[in-house]
């Protein structure tokens, strides 16, 4: 009995663990910076701080969620999504539809690039343009997108890589693209960005420490422990996270 509620226990803690917001996994972090379960709570705090500030410096989500858009009909036959790179389409559906509840068949659309692994790029939704007809007012999207640490999605990932079944060429442009989509399908955290996040983590974990390792920034006080520094990004987590930035026009 006792032995049941350990291991209870062991898995509600791993469970805790890969809940946490983070580009890295927690516990190759600890041992990178050296440290032990005594200080699991700062770790956790400067990991999940360095994740949401990424994020907020290249004004994007890196982590795989589900995202919901609507996009208005005007004829055109791509819609841009705002978020990727995007895993799995889940659905696309309109209220002008009086068929299959609204829904549009896959057949009809598809991402592009696709399951293009490794690049860094914006998706886009291409249809049919035997949709145009149908006069549709508006169309609502339903997608995964982001990078995953899951090593266990990781591996089904890679098989699916693999499959070369599942790749096909755009007869217009001649680039290949996935043609299945599934939610097993992710994508892991790219090196470059988790060394961002590490860096980040790690220098802010130095600071609480009481070692200011990598402080920069503007003294706006008598600088007494450090509490009054102005806190910037290290120029080596800029350098590595520019390629990742939203740029807006």
């Amino acid at each position: 009995m006792e032995n049941q509620r350990i291991s209870q226990l062991k898995q509600c803690e791993r469970n805790s663990l890969n809940s946490l917001y983070t580009l890295i996994p927690f516990n190759e972090f600890k041992v990178l910076i050296g440290i032990d379960d005594r200080e699991d709570k700062n770790a956790r705090f400067c990991l999940t701080t360095a994740t949401l500030n990424i994020e907020q410096y290249c004004k994007r989500k890196f982590l795989k969620k589900q995202y919901f858009e609507t996009f208005k009909w005007t004829g055109d036959l791509v819609f841009p999504l705002k978020e990727f790179p995007v895993t799995e389409i889940i659905s696309m559906n309109s209220e002008q539809l009086k068929v299959n509840n609204g829904l549009i068949d896959p057949s009809f659309y598809r991402p592009y690039p696709g399951c293009s692994f490794g690049e860094e790029l914006p998706f886009e939704i291409l249809l049919s343009p035997s949709l145009k007809p149908y006069k549709l007012a508006a169309v609502k999207v339903i997608y995964w997108a982001g990078y995953s640490i899951n090593n266990e999605k990781l591996e089904v990932r890679n098989d699916l890589a693999s499959n070369h079944s599942m790749i096909q060429k755009d007869e217009d442009c001649g680039q290949e693209y996935c043609s299945l989509f599934t939610d097993h399908c992710s994508l892991p955290v790219p090196a470059d960005l988790a060394a961002a996040c590490m860096e980040l983590a790690a220098w802010n974990f130095n600071r609480y420490r009481g070692k200011r390792i990598g402080l920069t920034g503007n003294i706006r006080g008598a600088g007494v422990q450090g509490e009054h520094f102005e806190i910037s990004m290290p120029i080596n987590v800029r350098e590595l996270l520019e390629p990742y930035r939203r740029k807006v026009i």
